[in-house]
């Protein structure tokens, strides 16, 4: 697919109706995005969006575990919902298993600050992180990798789950076709997907232990 340069935009966004869980965020909290991300030119928030824009983003802390900057990868992670640019507050939605689409950059893991292995076979409930990495385009926040190309650990964003229309036989005047999962990544490793994902409003991730402070 084309490497996105916005974050996620458009209608269908929301895959699920429930849970709302709002919250109102400082937009200096919040990361990667804009110059708070590792390439620094991260896409960005207005007022002026039409349509609206609405990333995954992490709150608090992009280090691990430092005195003032406490952060990754224990952020509490939320999807955006609106932003006002006048006091520079952004609603995000922090609902527990809330389901969104959104664009997944399918890398497992980095090597010397480069992206160096990539998922071909995705599966449903598959981790998935906020990665501030500059392998990123600019309008992707998350990856598969659980550690940046700088090797920090990145926050637990949710896992991979189904579109409202990717499930078998999926309602009335769906479909009724196979289910969409597993994907086939294989023939383009290094790409940027759009994929649904079920977000959690919980602290910490999946894989990596947190270094003491």
């Amino acid at each position: 697919m084309t490497m996105p340069d916005t974050f996620q935009e458009g209608t269908d966004w929301q895959q699920s109706s429930e849970p709302h869980v709002m919250r109102q965020c400082a937009l200096g909290n919040l990361w990667p995005q804009g110059a708070r991300s590792g390439s620094g030119i991260k896409d960005t928030l207005a007022v002026t969006d039409s349509p609206a824009k609405h990333p995954v983003l992490a709150i608090g802390g992009r280090t691990v575990n430092t005195p003032g900057d406490r952060g990754r990868p224990e952020n509490i992670t939320g999807v955006v919902v609106s932003y006002s640019d006048s006091v520079h507050l952004v609603t995000l939605n922090l609902g527990e298993k809330y389901i969104v689409k959104q664009y997944v950059f399918n890398v497992l893991t980095y090597a010397q600050g480069a992206a160096a292995t990539f998922e071909t076979a995705p599966i449903i409930g598959q981790p998935v992180y906020v990665d501030d990495s500059d392998d990123l385009s600019e309008g992707v926040t998350l990856s598969l990798s659980p550690l940046n190309d700088g090797d920090l650990p990145n926050p637990l964003a949710g896992w991979l789950w189904y579109c409202q229309d990717e499930y078998y036989d999926y309602e009335v005047g769906g479909p009724n076709a196979a289910a969409q999962w597993p994907k086939d990544w294989a023939d383009d490793p290094g790409d940027e997907y759009e994929v649904c994902v079920m977000l959690t409003n919980g602290t910490g991730q999946a894989c990596c232990d947190v270094p003491a402070v």
